[in-house]
Protein backbone atom coordinates (compact mmCIF):
# COMPACT_ATOMS: atom_id res chain seq x y z
CA UNK A 1 0.00 0.00 0.00
CA UNK A 2 1.21 3.55 -0.88
CA UNK A 3 2.03 5.38 2.29
CA UNK A 4 -1.02 7.98 1.79
CA UNK A 5 -3.05 4.66 1.90
CA UNK A 6 -1.29 4.20 5.50
CA UNK A 7 -1.87 7.57 6.12
CA UNK A 8 -5.11 7.45 5.62
CA UNK A 9 -5.54 3.90 7.24
CA UNK A 10 -4.18 5.02 10.55
CA UNK A 11 -5.98 8.25 10.48
CA UNK A 12 -9.13 6.11 10.83
CA UNK A 13 -7.48 3.63 13.29
CA UNK A 14 -7.36 7.57 15.34
CA UNK A 15 -10.32 8.58 15.14
CA UNK A 16 -12.47 4.85 16.01
CA UNK A 17 -10.16 4.68 18.92
CA UNK A 18 -10.89 8.08 19.67
CA UNK A 19 -14.50 7.55 19.27
CA UNK A 20 -14.54 4.16 21.41
CA UNK A 21 -11.89 4.53 24.08
CA UNK A 22 -10.22 1.52 22.49
CA UNK A 23 -9.46 -0.65 19.29
CA UNK A 24 -8.75 -4.40 19.21
CA UNK A 25 -6.22 -5.57 16.27
CA UNK A 26 -8.81 -8.69 14.70
CA UNK A 27 -11.50 -6.13 14.61
CA UNK A 28 -9.71 -3.36 13.12
CA UNK A 29 -8.17 -6.01 10.51
CA UNK A 30 -11.46 -7.00 9.47
CA UNK A 31 -12.73 -3.86 9.68
CA UNK A 32 -9.98 -2.17 7.22
CA UNK A 33 -9.69 -5.61 5.69
CA UNK A 34 -6.19 -5.71 5.90
CA UNK A 35 -3.45 -8.56 7.45
CA UNK A 36 -3.35 -8.20 11.01
CA UNK A 37 0.38 -7.41 10.79
CA UNK A 38 -0.62 -4.46 9.16
CA UNK A 39 -2.75 -2.92 12.02
CA UNK A 40 -0.34 -4.26 14.57
CA UNK A 41 2.46 -2.22 12.21
CA UNK A 42 0.10 0.82 11.82
CA UNK A 43 -0.09 0.71 15.64
CA UNK A 44 3.58 0.79 16.82
CA UNK A 45 3.67 3.79 14.14
CA UNK A 46 0.76 5.47 16.16
CA UNK A 47 2.52 4.47 19.31
CA UNK A 48 6.03 6.02 18.01
CA UNK A 49 4.02 9.19 17.54
CA UNK A 50 2.66 9.83 20.57
CA UNK A 51 -1.11 8.51 19.68
CA UNK A 52 -1.82 5.55 20.76
CA UNK A 53 -0.54 3.00 23.60
CA UNK A 54 -0.74 -0.80 22.64
CA UNK A 55 -2.23 -2.85 24.77
CA UNK A 56 -2.05 -6.92 24.44
CA UNK A 57 -4.64 -7.19 21.27
CA UNK A 58 -5.23 -4.11 20.82
CA UNK A 59 -4.82 -0.30 22.01
CA UNK A 60 -6.30 2.87 23.15
CA UNK A 61 -5.76 7.04 22.46
CA UNK A 62 -3.05 9.16 24.48
CA UNK A 63 -4.70 12.17 25.56
CA UNK A 64 -3.09 15.39 23.91
CA UNK A 65 -2.86 19.21 23.50
CA UNK A 66 -5.79 18.19 21.08
CA UNK A 67 -7.51 15.58 22.35
CA UNK A 68 -9.01 14.92 25.81
CA UNK A 69 -11.79 12.34 26.88
CA UNK A 70 -15.23 13.94 29.06
CA UNK A 71 -15.75 13.17 32.63
CA UNK A 72 -18.65 11.21 31.27
CA UNK A 73 -16.34 8.86 29.50
CA UNK A 74 -13.86 8.14 32.11
CA UNK A 75 -17.03 7.10 34.65
CA UNK A 76 -16.92 4.31 32.42
CA UNK A 77 -13.47 3.13 31.94
CA UNK A 78 -11.65 0.81 34.69
CA UNK A 79 -14.28 1.26 37.18
CA UNK A 80 -13.67 -1.45 39.77
CA UNK A 81 -9.78 -0.56 39.63
CA UNK A 82 -10.19 3.41 39.92
CA UNK A 83 -12.94 2.65 43.25
CA UNK A 84 -9.75 0.47 44.49
CA UNK A 85 -7.50 3.17 44.18
CA UNK A 86 -9.70 6.29 45.52
CA UNK A 87 -10.32 4.37 48.79
CA UNK A 88 -6.75 3.68 48.95
CA UNK A 89 -5.69 7.24 48.61
CA UNK A 90 -8.38 8.50 51.07
CA UNK A 91 -6.47 6.34 53.41
CA UNK A 92 -3.65 8.74 53.32
CA UNK A 93 -5.37 11.42 54.52
CA UNK A 94 -3.74 11.20 57.96
CA UNK A 95 -4.55 14.41 60.43
CA UNK A 96 -4.76 16.76 57.74
CA UNK A 97 -7.64 18.89 58.00
CA UNK A 98 -7.25 21.19 54.64
CA UNK A 99 -7.41 19.18 51.57
CA UNK A 100 -7.09 20.25 47.85
CA UNK A 101 -9.26 17.30 45.48
CA UNK A 102 -8.21 17.75 41.93
CA UNK A 103 -10.63 17.43 39.19
CA UNK A 104 -11.42 13.60 37.63
CA UNK A 105 -13.46 10.78 37.91
CA UNK A 106 -10.91 9.21 40.39
CA UNK A 107 -10.39 12.37 42.38
CA UNK A 108 -14.37 12.60 42.68
CA UNK A 109 -14.40 8.97 43.80
CA UNK A 110 -11.44 9.96 46.43
CA UNK A 111 -13.95 12.52 47.84
CA UNK A 112 -16.69 10.58 48.22
CA UNK A 113 -14.48 7.91 50.09
CA UNK A 114 -12.79 10.46 52.59
CA UNK A 115 -14.63 10.18 56.10
CA UNK A 116 -17.40 11.49 57.74
CA UNK A 117 -17.64 12.59 61.06
CA UNK A 118 -14.35 14.67 61.43
CA UNK A 119 -14.39 17.99 60.43
CA UNK A 120 -11.93 18.79 56.85
CA UNK A 121 -11.95 21.87 55.19
CA UNK A 122 -11.50 20.94 51.24
CA UNK A 123 -10.68 22.90 48.29
CA UNK A 124 -11.54 21.77 44.62
CA UNK A 125 -11.53 23.48 41.15
CA UNK A 126 -14.20 20.31 40.17
CA UNK A 127 -17.92 21.23 40.45
CA UNK A 128 -18.60 17.35 40.94
CA UNK A 129 -16.32 16.82 43.56
CA UNK A 130 -17.61 20.37 45.18
CA UNK A 131 -21.62 18.56 44.94
CA UNK A 132 -20.36 15.72 46.55
CA UNK A 133 -18.73 16.83 49.45
CA UNK A 134 -21.66 19.60 49.89
CA UNK A 135 -23.28 16.49 50.96
CA UNK A 136 -21.26 16.08 53.64
CA UNK A 137 -22.14 17.80 56.75
CA UNK A 138 -18.97 17.52 58.31
CA UNK A 139 -16.87 19.10 55.48
CA UNK A 140 -16.57 23.00 54.28
CA UNK A 141 -16.34 23.18 50.82
CA UNK A 142 -14.61 25.77 48.86
CA UNK A 143 -15.11 25.94 45.30
CA UNK A 144 -12.65 27.86 43.02
CA UNK A 145 -14.19 30.37 40.55
CA UNK A 146 -13.26 30.66 36.97
CA UNK A 147 -14.36 29.62 33.16
CA UNK A 148 -15.80 26.08 33.62
CA UNK A 149 -14.78 23.53 31.13
CA UNK A 150 -17.43 21.75 29.75
CA UNK A 151 -15.69 18.40 29.28
CA UNK A 152 -14.66 18.10 32.80
CA UNK A 153 -16.67 20.53 34.51
CA UNK A 154 -14.41 22.02 36.48
CA UNK A 155 -12.56 25.61 36.86
CA UNK A 156 -9.34 27.20 35.32
CA UNK A 157 -7.99 30.41 34.88
CA UNK A 158 -6.32 33.07 36.29
CA UNK A 159 -8.95 33.49 38.39
CA UNK A 160 -8.57 29.92 39.65
CA UNK A 161 -4.93 29.54 40.47
CA UNK A 162 -4.95 33.33 42.25
CA UNK A 163 -7.87 31.85 44.93
CA UNK A 164 -5.64 28.76 45.23
CA UNK A 165 -2.20 30.74 45.78
CA UNK A 166 -3.86 32.03 48.74
CA UNK A 167 -4.02 28.74 50.43
CA UNK A 168 -1.68 26.33 52.12
CA UNK A 169 -2.88 22.89 52.18
CA UNK A 170 -2.19 20.04 54.13
CA UNK A 171 -2.98 17.89 51.76
CA UNK A 172 -3.46 17.19 47.56
CA UNK A 173 -4.83 14.53 45.61
CA UNK A 174 -3.61 15.73 42.49
CA UNK A 175 -5.07 13.53 39.07
CA UNK A 176 -3.22 13.30 35.95
CA UNK A 177 -3.32 12.44 32.12
CA UNK A 178 -0.15 10.52 32.22
CA UNK A 179 2.83 9.89 34.48
CA UNK A 180 6.27 9.04 33.57
CA UNK A 181 9.70 8.65 35.12
CA UNK A 182 10.85 11.11 32.51
CA UNK A 183 8.43 13.76 31.88
CA UNK A 184 6.69 13.60 35.09
CA UNK A 185 2.76 14.00 35.38
CA UNK A 186 1.37 16.04 32.11
CA UNK A 187 -2.32 16.99 31.50
CA UNK A 188 -2.98 17.97 27.81
CA UNK A 189 -4.82 21.72 28.63
CA UNK A 190 -2.41 24.28 29.90
CA UNK A 191 -4.91 25.87 31.64
CA UNK A 192 -5.82 23.35 33.54
CA UNK A 193 -1.78 21.81 33.76
CA UNK A 194 -1.63 25.90 35.90
CA UNK A 195 -4.20 24.58 38.25
CA UNK A 196 -2.75 21.47 39.23
CA UNK A 197 0.32 23.00 39.81
CA UNK A 198 -0.69 25.71 41.39
CA UNK A 199 -2.09 23.15 43.89
CA UNK A 200 0.89 21.22 44.02
CA UNK A 201 2.83 24.38 45.13
CA UNK A 202 0.21 24.78 47.59
CA UNK A 203 0.24 21.81 49.11
CA UNK A 204 2.81 20.44 51.82
CA UNK A 205 1.70 16.61 50.77
CA UNK A 206 0.81 15.85 47.82
CA UNK A 207 -0.92 12.39 46.66
CA UNK A 208 -0.95 10.90 43.17
CA UNK A 209 -4.03 8.22 42.12
CA UNK A 210 -4.46 7.06 39.19
CA UNK A 211 -4.82 3.91 37.18
CA UNK A 212 -2.34 1.49 35.59
CA UNK A 213 -2.90 2.84 32.18
CA UNK A 214 -1.87 6.22 33.50
CA UNK A 215 1.59 4.88 33.63
CA UNK A 216 4.18 6.25 31.11
CA UNK A 217 1.57 8.35 29.08
CA UNK A 218 3.09 11.62 28.49
CA UNK A 219 0.24 13.97 27.31
CA UNK A 220 1.30 18.19 26.55
CA UNK A 221 1.77 20.07 29.68
CA UNK A 222 4.39 19.19 32.51
CA UNK A 223 2.72 20.48 35.98
CA UNK A 224 5.06 18.06 38.37
CA UNK A 225 8.00 15.91 38.43
CA UNK A 226 7.42 12.52 39.91
CA UNK A 227 10.07 13.77 43.25
CA UNK A 228 7.13 16.08 44.31
CA UNK A 229 5.01 13.48 45.56
CA UNK A 230 4.47 11.84 48.51
CA UNK A 231 3.16 9.10 47.71
CA UNK A 232 1.13 7.33 44.09
CA UNK A 233 -1.56 4.71 44.69
CA UNK A 234 -2.38 2.94 41.72
CA UNK A 235 -3.05 -0.97 40.93
CA UNK A 236 -1.78 -4.13 41.10
CA UNK A 237 -1.94 -3.59 37.21
CA UNK A 238 1.13 -1.64 37.52
CA UNK A 239 3.88 -4.57 37.48
CA UNK A 240 5.88 -4.20 40.94
CA UNK A 241 8.96 -4.14 39.24
CA UNK A 242 7.75 -0.47 37.40
CA UNK A 243 6.40 0.70 40.51
CA UNK A 244 9.68 0.39 42.03
CA UNK A 245 11.04 2.54 39.59
CA UNK A 246 8.82 5.15 40.19
CA UNK A 247 9.53 4.80 43.95
CA UNK A 248 13.60 4.75 43.66
CA UNK A 249 12.22 8.93 42.50
CA UNK A 250 10.94 9.80 45.86
CA UNK A 251 7.47 8.44 46.42
CA UNK A 252 6.04 5.62 48.59
CA UNK A 253 4.20 3.56 45.94
CA UNK A 254 0.99 1.67 47.07
CA UNK A 255 -0.49 -0.96 44.67
CA UNK A 256 -3.80 -2.23 46.04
Amino acid sequence: MSDRTAEERRREIVRVARATGSVDVTALATGLGVAKETVRRDLRALEDHGLMRRTHGGAYPVESAGFETTLAFRATRHVPEKRRVAAAAAGLLGDAETVFVDEGFTPQLIAEALPAGRPLTVVTASLPVAGALAQNGDASVLLLGGRVRSGTLATVDHWTTKMLSGFVIDLAFIGANGISREHGLTTPDPAVGEVKAQAVRAARRVVFAGVHTKFGAVSFCRFAEVGALEAIVTSTLLPASEAHRYSLLGPQVVRV
